[in-house]
């Protein structure tokens, strides 16, 4: 195992032993390392089980003469799976990630590099050509790719267009905007927008003021660090200063927003295609709007989604391989976003007729272009668990308990600077 695990990362490894059964229990499904010869093991987000990718895994069993044992986790539950698999050296053929475990397990030596596969199979299937190069770029290390990118998202800002037209408010393309629509449309129980306390959500508006999240030059975090307090001051002040935000409540609940969006209690949110469904299914009457994302020195918002990758020990990486080809391909994308609505990563996809004459796909693949990565620098560091934990106190402090951008920022660097230096 790597050296620079995060402190997360080794309480999830002390406990491992004890959790490995429970959560077997749990997915309803044996162990990798009690599998049978013939079975091919995937593990796989919970919320992606998906007719499309049943329909690759029956042909992939047919055609492999393969039993694929598909374990199903939440994502803290699959991290502490894969890191006691990987301590025993057991460990499953495929495993779905969320986004930036692949460059980590690519350091700590636990993912295989697809150079090989790549260099052979990539032009047929269009990879890298086709796919967004943020995708490409995240999944790899030191030129080598590692994983092939399966979903790619991104926010924007969802707007109520009743609640707009009422004001006589257009759709904010800039801060100055958003903060003079969110003056107009805030009155008696309804605020002009909810900002979400989950700080996976701080990245657009860091990036939209030209904030890197790590300098590898300087070693230096949230650079330049007057337009990081610019960004969480701005971000703060809707809350605290304009009360146009209502405060948000600190949790694992990131579905808050969406929540007051819903019940017609906020007219703007940030957030991605994952809260339409609930969104259109608890209040149907809501005619949704989609803007660009917002712009402050620049227009910019995250690139964020699921990549497969395929672990080090696995036993039969060019069977591995077979799946992730599978799985990746381009009528599959186009199932699943028939089936679901899931945005896909290459540039093909975004072409699809289905993609083009849906106002709200459309409207996410067009911001695609101006997804970007904002943590993969700072990934690269292997020390991205423990930035991740800062960044969360920093970012809630700010937003929640209104401390000084400046202050928590500084704080948030100094600690910092004591394990990247």
């Amino acid at each position: 195992m790597s050296p620079d695990l995060s402190r997360r990362d080794l309480l999830r490894l002390a406990s491992a032993a004890a959790a490995v059964p429970l959560l077997n229990a749990c997915a309803g499904a044996p162990p990798a390392q009690t599998a049978e010869p013939g079975t091919f093991t995937v593990y796989w987000n919970a919320g992606h089980d998906y007719q499309a990718y049943r329909k690759v895994i029956a042909e992939f069993e047919q055609a492999n003469k393969v039993k694929v044992n598909f374990q199903k986790y939440q994502w803290p539950d699959l991290r502490t799976r894969l890191l006691a698999d990987f301590a025993s050296g057991s460990v499953p053929d495929v495993v779905e990630e969320p986004g930036g475990w692949v460059q980590d397990f690519a350091i700590s030596g636990n993912a295989l590099s697809l150079q090989e596969y790549v260099d052979r199979d990539g032009r047929a299937m269009g990879f890298p050509a086709d796919w967004r190069p943020v995708t490409v770029e995240r999944n790899s290390y030191q030129g080598k790719v590692y994983g092939v990118q399966l979903h790619l998202t991104c926010t924007l800002l969802l707007y109520n267009k009743g609640m707009l037209d009422a004001a006589g408010v257009e759709p904010p393309t800039t801060w100055e905007e958003l903060l003079e629509a969110a003056r107009k449309l805030t009155k008696d129980d309804v605020h002009g927008i909810a900002l979400n306390q989950d700080h996976g959500y701080a990245g657009p508006w860091m990036m939209q003021n030209g904030v890197r999240y790590y300098d590898p030059a300087t070693k230096d975090v949230l650079v330049p660090h007057e337009a990081a307090v610019e960004a969480m001051r701005f971000q703060a002040d809707l809350v605290h200063k304009h009360k146009v935000a209502p405060v948000p409540v600190s949790g694992t609940d990131y579905s808050g927003p969406q929540k007051l969006f819903s019940a017609k209690r906020a007219a703007m949110i940030i957030t991605g295609p994952w809260d339409l469904g609930p969104i259109k299914q608890t209040s149907p009457d809501i005619e949704i709007g989609y803007a660009a994302p917002l712009k402050g020195q620049e227009q910019a918002t995250n690139a964020a989604g699921t990549s497969v990758f395929v672990p080090a020990k696995a036993r039969r990486p060019d069977l591995s391989w077979d799946f992730v080809k599978r799985i990746t391909a381009l009528e599959v994308e186009q199932a699943a976003t028939k089936e679901v609505g899931m945005l896909m990563p290459r540039l093909s996809w975004a072409e699809l007729p289905e993609v083009q004459s849906d106002p709200a796909t459309k409207a996410f693949a067009d911001a695609l272009g101006m997804a970007r990565d904002a943590s993969q620098e700072i990934r690269l560091t292997g020390q991205f668990g423990r930035f991740d934990d800062d960044l969360k106190k920093m970012y809630q402090s700010v937003l929640i308990q209104n401390e000084p951008a400046d202050a928590a920022i500084e704080k948030f660097a100094e600690a910092a600077r004591s394990y990247l230096t």
